[in-house]
């Protein structure tokens, strides 16, 4: 008992002096032009810049992208003076979300025409095991709401679509 004791104190003690020796000093410098601070941990650098040494607790320090110093320029089309090549994909686009919401919508006739009204025919055991047949329903229910919500979400895609409609020549 008294072994275990000490034995676990001296381990304790050992993991402590090893956490000390690993540990890094780390240093609160002025950020650039009045931005945020910044955290580093070479004390030569931190010498040159004038930082302060953190200390009295842990500082946890996450590496982020740098900000770009220049505003994102976004390029948009105006509507109906797209590219050929603009008005290609579009159509593509839509070509591909409308055949996507055909098979969706002949998904969803066949399930609900096995869903019956929330009576599907029993299969096989579950005649006999009427919680499983219960767990059918239940899947077959929650499958068809997530197949019209699918046809919704395409539905809406498709009518954030440009029109297919050429314009006029005039």
């Amino acid at each position: 008992m008294k072994n275990t004791f000490l034995l676990s104190a001296l381990s304790l003690l050992l993991a402590g002096a090893g956490n000390l020796a690993w540990a890094q000093q780390v240093y609160r410098c002025a950020g650039v032009g009045g931005s945020t601070p910044e955290y580093i941990n070479n004390a030569k650098e931190a010498q040159t810049r004038s930082c302060k040494l953190v200390s009295g607790g842990n500082v946890t320090v996450v590496a982020s992208t740098p900000v770009s110093a220049k505003p994102a320029v976004r390029v948009a089309a105006a509507t109906g003076s797209g590219s050929s090549e603009q008005r290609a994909r579009d159509s593509d686009s839509r070509a591909i979300l409308e055949a996507e919401l055909k098979k969706a919508e002949a998904k969803l006739a066949e399930q609900q025409k096995e869903y019956n009204n929330g009576e599907p025919e029993k299969q096989g055991i579950e005649g006999r095991n009427y919680q499983r047949y219960l767990d059918r329903v239940a899947e077959l229910k929650d499958s068809i709401a997530r197949n019209q919500s699918d046809i919704a979400g395409l539905k809406r895609e498709i009518s954030r679509l440009p029109s297919t409609a050429a314009p006029a020549l005039n």
